[in-house]
């Protein structure tokens, strides 16, 4: 016999085998969908093969390449390149989320095995990841070594090489000889950052010993830096070092070790004291490392060194390319190289030669510098970002430790933002001064943005202007005849003119005891 209760749960309620399959789904798929956390989907992208991935279909010319892609699957797109996941971001939008939004966990770098054997294992500003060493490594040399102060206190040496460099242009001149800019401006640059670096610690009668085996070491170094490495695609190959990059790139930061050394020998022989006033970053970087033994994140030599070595290269080569753009370009636009001149002969006048307190007078000259690297940026795919943590950018997820480019020189020719994008016009820049290099603006990003953005900055924005300013015052330049001027790029650790400018240097001062 039942009772009332159990005959209430047994025979007023029947639930069909059917009606409890429905009911059972039903609950199953509204769990998920309220239970689960949503994942974003990775960013869209061209098939790669197996195990290379996109690898063999990459273009030389990575950032056309990209802006074509991007074309296709949008502003931000994925690639698999042998074993790494990459991201590339593509307009001003998606590098702000990275950049600003979500500056902190982007701040890492993913290290290329040349760069990490070129920079005492990544001991420098470019390489090192995010964190306290990072940190007070940046802070000492932005605050302290690049500071407006101490690159005044760097202004004879800047002139002197200037100067040298004119000379020697206006002997060319004399003999109807045209030059290679691209060398000269190497020269001037490599000889200059040579100066500031160890200029006032080096005896005047080793430095040309010590420039002309520093001139082979670091035009080696920007080679193989250049050079894509198949262990950095698959890091398991690594150990055997398929294409002997490392192994060179080992040779070339022995032989620079080896200068730096001689340098810091030379200077401790000249026994300064710490009162006295330093004359060159290496004397200024050693007095910092002093100061900073007893920190919980102490300097040590290496760090030195490798801060010594990113201002070799980001003093040589970058800076060199910049200046050889923009008279490229205003050789083929003769009416915008006229304008040029015109203002420096109404600021300098004809009968002076440019000094650095002239540049804030020239307004043109910076929206020539300006325009230059928004056609051509220097790095025209950035230092690539590695993000600590997954991150969720345009909608799309981000694994964590991906290679993430951001294409500024796609970012730089949108169409949307830059009205007749591929045109060179400085004229631009003068419509908008407030469009600087501190990064704030997204669709003009030559030096990077957020924490990562370049510290070197203020001194490339010095050697560029004053350089440029005094080749356009001091002479007029002319393409040889039957030559054809070509604008078009190669891409490499920096973005080069794929055919060398030649051109005539032809005198335009009045008197030319300027000249000497």
């Amino acid at each position: 016999m039942t009772s009332p209760i159990s005959d209430l749960f047994t025979n007023t309620i029947i639930i069909t085998p059917t009606a409890l399959l429905v009911l059972t789904t039903i609950l199953t798929v509204l769990w998920f969908l309220f239970k689960r956390s949503p994942q974003p989907p990775l960013p869209p992208g061209p098939r790669g093969l197996p195990i290379v991935g996109n690898l063999p279909f990459l273009d030389a010319d990575l950032h056309t390449y990209f802006t074509t892609i991007a074309q296709k699957h949008g502003p931000i797109f994925k690639l698999k390149l042998g074993s790494k996941l990459t991201v590339v971001v593509n307009s001003p939008s998606l590098a702000r989320e990275i950049l600003k939004d979500q500056d902190i966990n982007f701040s890492n770098r993913d290290v290329p095995l040349t760069g990490r054997a070129a920079t005492y294992g990544g001991l420098d500003i470019v390489w090192l990841p995010y964190g306290s060493e990072w940190r007070i490594l940046r802070k000492l040399c932005v605050i302290k070594l690049l500071s407006r102060k101490t690159l005044d206190s760097f202004y004879e040496l800047r002139r002197k090489e200037v100067r040298e460099r004119t000379r020697f242009l206006y002997q060319q001149s004399q003999e109807k000889s045209a030059v290679n800019v691209g060398d000269q401006l190497f020269l001037t640059m490599m000889n200059l950052t040579m100066n500031m670096l160890w200029g006032g610690s080096v005896k005047a009668e080793n430095m040309e010993s010590v420039g002309a085996d520093f001139k082979g070491v670091i035009s080696e170094m920007i080679r193989l830096l250049g050079e894509p490495n198949v262990s950095d695609f698959f890091p398991w190959l690594a150990r055997f070092d398929l294409q002997g990059l490392v192994k060179q790139m080992r040779v070339c930061a022995h032989e620079l070790d080896a200068i730096f050394d001689g340098a810091i020998e030379q200077m401790q022989k000249l026994g300064r004291k710490d009162d006295d006033k330093c004359k060159d970053f290496l004397q200024h970087l050693m007095k910092l490392k002093d100061q900073e033994v007893n920190s919980e994140t102490p300097i040590t030599v290496n760090h030195v060194k490798g801060v010594l070595t990113d201002m070799v290269v980001a003093g040589t080569d970058t800076a060199t390319n910049t200046i050889e753009f923009a008279m490229a370009e205003l050789i083929s636009n003769p009416k915008l190289m006229k304008r040029a001149q015109q203002e420096l002969d109404e600021v300098v006048g004809k009968e002076n030669i440019v000094e650095e307190s002239h540049i804030t007078e020239l307004p043109y000259i910076l929206a020539i510098m300006k325009e230059t690297l928004r056609l051509h940026p220097t790095i025209p795919l950035l230092v690539p970002h590695r993000p600590a943590e997954t991150a969720v950018v345009g909608g799309y997820a981000i694994p964590k430790d991906t290679k993430v480019f951001i294409n500024v020189w796609s970012i730089q020719r949108d169409p949307n933002v830059w009205e007749n994008p591929t045109e060179f016009r400085p004229e631009r820049f003068l419509d908008n001064q407030s469009c600087d290099f501190t990064g704030t603006d997204y669709s003009f990003l030559p030096f990077g943005s957020g924490r990562r953005i370049c510290a070197g900055v203020a001194l490339a924005e010095r050697m560029v202007l004053y350089t440029l300013a005094t080749l356009l015052h001091s002479f007029d330049w002319k393409i040889l005849e039957g030559c054809v001027l070509d604008l078009e790029e190669r891409f490499g650790i920096v973005l080069k003119l794929k055919t060398p400018l030649v051109a005539l240097p032809v005198p335009r001062l009045s008197d030319s005891n300027l000249y000497q």
